[in-house]
């Protein structure tokens, strides 16, 4: 049998379910009582279900950082400083070594808009404590990020409910 290692695990895709997935990494962490963190780059602009739940756990470390979708900003400098502040601050989370479980929800995003250098973060898994594990998601994950990656999952929408015209929920979609 193989000594563990942390992974590297990466959501990714058009489909729906990649915070989902990751969260769903949190709760079972959470259940083994590991130490974990979650830092969010884009969301923040209204308060999501599982933001409320886990800021009433004291052994998670949840970190809404973002301003909201920055395609809608109307304001790309200050998504661009909330974005670095948001790495700084997982970069530290990571190298650290205090928390079993890292996740990056929505790093992708950032990465594409070039407020993130993928070298980067490349760096900061290499440097990782051998027992940490990170768990990165978002749409359009680059290819240098799922080459280094020992898990990549792409989600694929294959029916959706907004094409009915059916928007998201509370409790399920957010």
């Amino acid at each position: 049998m193989s000594t563990p290692r942390g992974l590297v695990l990466v959501y990714t895709g058009a489909g729906k379910g990649k915070t989902t997935a990751a969260l769903g990494i949190v709760f079972r962490a959470l259940g083994r009582g590991l130490r974990v963190a979650v830092v969010q780059f884009i969301k923040g602009k209204w308060r999501t279900g599982e933001r409320t739940f886990a800021e009433q756990l004291p052994q998670l470390t949840f970190l809404v950082m973002g301003h909201g979708f920055t395609w809608e900003s109307d304001d790309l400098s200050r998504d661009r400083m909330a974005a670095r502040a948001a790495w700084d601050r997982s970069r530290d989370l990571i190298l650290s070594g205090e928390q079993a479980i890292v996740i990056l929800d929505e790093l992708t995003y950032v990465i594409q808009y070039g407020f993130v250098p993928v070298a980067e973060v490349i760096a900061t898994l290499r440097e990782r404590p051998s027992h940490v594990h990170v768990v990165i998601t978002g749409r359009n994950a680059p290819e240098e990020l799922t080459a280094v990656a020992d898990l990549v999952t792409e989600m694929q929408a294959v029916k959706h409910p907004f094409t009915e015209g059916l928007h998201a929920q509370p409790g399920l979609d957010f």
